[in-house]
């Protein structure tokens, strides 16, 4: 059993007081008994409650307790607490003269350790006689600390640094956790202290893929790789799902990976809502630093004496780990294991499409315009053929992943129905001369046109709206010439 934690002193000190003078409370003396009582509890003795050593009280000590008891019969405890100080939290070590100077050297060097200001302000002192003493190192933490003068966090020096700085100091930050199972997951990669070595015979530092539960703490799905794409993203979260369910939103830092347009789109296809952290603020995604420091702490510790790790051991031995060990250890804060927290709920995940849907999920849809010449679309440089029922189409919508165009689609922009499977240009194939015969168009379904009969309709029309308006000609005919016959008798 674990032992109760002790009181603070003030309220150590309101107890012992009760104790001393509870008896005179609980039995009041006789009128005249008075001094007498007080004599006798003058000659006991009680244990001091810092230092634990018997100590007595004079008389007049504890007839002024007894008379505060009696003043306060709501709370005969509360009024013997020891007084406030005066001038408890002014910090009068620090004199107004050094105050100054300390903020302005804080204004100019926020991110100096409380060490670094204390040493420039003792040299300050040593020049400047106008400052007064130099406090004790502790009286001047305290006085940083109690005015919030803490060590800032380094930002980069751009726009969304500045930003991030300026957020940090204006708004707070609180802990928070999802209200559901598969509520929220978090999404991250980190890069492992140990190096694996490659079939090629290299040294490459891995990276692991960690999905996490908000609520649960459950490691979804966690995998190395050896590199941070948007292909690896993709192929780790879908095992994910598959394994665990849909998750209602997911939140991921501002990684190339984490906004690629495969990645977004496929997100909002399977209806996730995407919460991305703030640009230069890790903060918010916290319980994955924390799942981090574990993996490191536990899992890369009991590898240390592996000389000639390979990923796949890696992997097998993180799926181990994590199965075996971290989804049944009761974590410090939520008091369950998460693999307990998971089972009670309550969840509001969702059934996973199968391996096919996912992987036309998480596809990026874009514009092309069709060849009339051979039917075919360009994508990353290479040319698709377009069914010929869609031929009459000049602009196409295609999903494709950039990693993978094997699988490339053709669907129709407005509803995101697939149409047709686009496969490469095939140009050997191709050449062998035999052709699909073209499906029958609308033309094909007319009965063969008459023969062309006169002038055409509009013209037709236009003549006779302009007889109609009674105007002189525009123009003179030139006069026939009459026929010239030669005379045979003629000679040239």
């Amino acid at each position: 059993m674990h032992e109760s934690p002790k009181p603070p002193v003030h309220e150590r000190w309101a107890h012992l007081r009760f104790s001393v003078v509870g008896p005179l409370l609980a039995a009041p003396p006789a009128p005249g008994e008075l001094e007498a009582a007080l004599a006798t509890l003058a000659t006991k003795s009680w244990l001091h409650p810092v230092t634990g050593e018997p100590t007595q009280f004079g008389r007049s000590t504890i007839e002024r307790w007894y008379h505060q008891a009696r003043r306060a019969p709501l709370d005969p405890v509360g009024v013997l607490r020891r007084k406030v100080r005066r001038d408890a939290g002014r910090q009068t070590a620090v004199g107004e003269q050094l105050q100054q100077a300390l903020l302005q050297q804080y204004a100019e060097h926020p991110r100096w350790s409380y060490a670094l200001h204390y040493g420039n302000l003792a040299a300050l002192v040593r020049t400047e006689a106008t400052l007064g003493p130099l406090p004790s190192y502790a009286s001047l933490r305290r006085f940083m600390q109690a005015h919030g003068l803490l060590k800032r966090r380094r930002f980069p020096d751009t726009p969304g640094g500045r930003r991030a700085a300026a957020r940090l100091e204006a708004r707070e930050v609180r802990s928070f956790e999802a209200e559901y199972v598969h509520g929220l997951w978090h999404l991250d990669f980190h890069h492992g202290s140990k190096k694996v070595l490659t079939p090629a015979g290299a040294w490459v530092t891995p990276l692991l893929l960690g999905v996490l539960d908000d609520r649960s703490r459950l490691a979804c799905h966690v995998q190395w790789y050896l590199a941070e794409t948007a292909e690896q993203l993709v192929h780790g979260l879908a095992q994910a799902f598959q394994k665990r369910a849909l998750p209602r939103a997911l939140m991921s830092d501002n990684g190339s990976a984490m906004i690629a347009a495969e990645f977004t789109q496929g997100l909002a296809r399977l209806g996730i809502v995407h919460q991305p952290t703030l640009p230069h603020s890790p903060y918010q995604n916290a319980k994955q630093e924390v799942f981090w420091a574990q993996v490191e702490g536990r899992l890369v510790a009991m590898l240390e004496g592996v000389a000639d790790l390979t990923l796949p051991v890696l992997n097998e031995a993180t799926q181990a780990w994590v199965e075996l060990e971290y989804q049944r250890t009761v974590h410090s804060e939520t008091r369950q294991s998460p693999l307990e927290r998971c089972i009670a709920g309550p969840e509001v995940g969702r059934p996973s499409p199968d391996s096919n849907a996912l992987r036309l999920a998480f596809t990026t849809e874009e514009h092309r315009t069709q060849r009339r010449s051979d039917g075919t679309v360009t994508l990353a440089g290479q040319r698709f053929e377009v069914p010929a029922r869609y031929r009459l189409l000049s602009r196409l919508a295609v999903r494709y992943a950039s990693w993978d165009l094997t699988h490339v689609h053709l669907v129709d922009e407005r509803t995101g129905t697939v149409l047709a499977r686009l496969y490469p240009l095939d140009k050997a194939k191709n050449a062998d001369g035999r052709r699909r015969t073209l499906t029958p168009g609308l033309l094909d379904a007319v009965a063969t046109p008459p023969a062309p009969s006169g002038i055409a309709p509009l013209l037709r029309q236009l003549m006779t709206d302009y007889a109609a308006t009674g105007l002189p000609p525009a123009y003179l005919p030139q006069p026939e010439a009459e026929p010239h016959h030669p005379n045979p008798e003629e000679t040239p």
